[in-house]
């Protein structure tokens, strides 16, 4: 016990006094409702608060009339109801308010009240991811070479704007992943996304065909449109061979819509100042099909192979999936990566869960290495007639 001990005891008893003190004044925001203590609700004022505020309703400010100066006026639209010139509520800057906007304005005077964010269809707003992935480049494994290639086009310029500013050259907006399924494409655009702390939209190419005309390519314009109000974005889209495809003469009428669908991806990829914060990544496993309009330099700068994972790779990608499992001391993890020549990535993942499995069945309570042997011979060679692998060898 140190001589001053007594006294910051004292002294840390009087700060927690205070402490308390303050909190019973102020009344401390409960974690899991955010509402103050009950002794210090006062519903009839709130009551009669509620009673005072009316609703907004929503209108678009189509005119600013004397912009930038102290009598400015704006001229607002309301559906279905008139046209009026209006000022500015109390609490609402000057510069808040653009034109074309929509803003919320009382129902008695039609003064704008509030600024409101752009409307964007719930179905696209649903897209987006968590905020960050929460994969890193070392859950990655087998595809060193193409990782580094990718991080170079998206976390460079995301990262370090200035050294493009500096060399005078855009950097490049949109990067193709191709690769048989299965070898890390999807996962290694979230390790990115997580890496540079972008926004993470993930589309599925089926996701923009919709039902009626024009539908799939108002969704895109959208998408790009809510991507643009984000920090910095990163818009995947998987299966882009869904919508990507090579144009033909003629067609049905779904085709047709189709291929308006990617007119538009285009588009929005020729549209954006390439310096944004929105990058572009797409992923498919039939490069082959894809319409030369939407691959050429410019639109997709950069193509990245994401090959079947070689002897060291395949060692690395099981040690990331054994590293969360309870297995035995001294697995050859290098023998095991000979015995599966050709295997992407999903098919090493699924070995060790299979070997799991076979750990459970023995009701032990760690994985060795005659089970991950049993399941190799069970996914790899007893899987051989669905394998996927030799087909795309064929395709490309």
């Amino acid at each position: 016990m140190g001589p001053y001990s007594k006294k910051i005891k004292v002294i840390e008893k009087d700060i927690q006094d205070a402490q308390k003190r303050v909190a019973t004044l102020i009344g401390i925001k409960e974690s899991d409702t955010g509402l103050s203590p009950p002794s210090q609700w006062d519903l009839v004022s709130d009551k009669r608060m509620m009673q005072e505020e009316q609703p907004l309703q929503v209108a678009r400010c189509t005119k600013i009339i004397n912009a930038g100066q102290d009598d400015a006026m704006y001229m607002i639209n309301l559906k279905q109801i008139a046209k009026f010139v209006v000022a500015l509520g109390e609490k609402v800057a000057p510069t808040d308010i653009e034109e074309g906007m929509r803003v919320g304005v009382d129902r008695q005077k039609y003064s704008i009240k509030i600024p409101l964010p752009p409307r964007i269809d719930p179905s696209v707003t649903m897209m987006t991811v968590e905020e960050k992935p929460d994969v890193t480049y070392d859950d990655v494994g087998g595809a060193e070479e193409s990782l580094e290639k990718l991080r170079e086009v998206v976390e460079m310029p995301l990262l370090h704007p200035e050294r493009f500013v500096k060399l005078g050259i855009d950097p490049p907006k949109g990067v193709l992943l191709y690769g048989p399924p299965g070898t890390g494409k999807t996962l290694s655009a979230r390790a990115v996304a997580n890496r540079t702390d972008a926004c993470f939209i993930r589309v599925i190419g089926s996701e923009l065909v919709q039902k009626y005309v024009g539908e799939g390519a108002r969704m895109v314009r959208e998408l790009f449109q809510m991507a643009r109000s984000k920090k910095a974005c990163i818009i995947f889209f998987d299966e882009v061979d869904a919508i990507g495809g090579t144009r033909f003469g003629g067609g049905g009428g779904n085709d047709n819509e189709v291929q308006r669908t990617m007119l538009e991806i285009v588009n929005q990829l020729d549209g954006f100042d390439p310096r944004g914060n929105v990058k572009v990544l797409m992923a498919t496993n039939r490069p082959d099909t894809l319409d030369p309009a939407l691959m050429r330099p410019g639109r997709l700068d950069r193509k990245v192979e994401f090959g079947l994972p070689n002897l060291k790779g395949r060692t690395q990608i099981f040690k990331i999936h054994t590293k969360r499992m309870s297995c035995d001391r001294n697995i050859r993890f290098e023998l095991l990566a000979r015995l599966c020549p050709n295997c992407t990535g999903a098919e090493l993942r699924s070995v060790c869960t299979e070997a799991g499995m076979f750990a459970i069945r023995a009701r032990r309570k760690s994985v060795s290495e005659k089970d991950l042997l049993d399941a190799i011979n069970k996914v790899i060679k007893g899987y051989k007639k669905f394998s996927s692998t030799p087909k795309y060898m064929v395709y490309n």
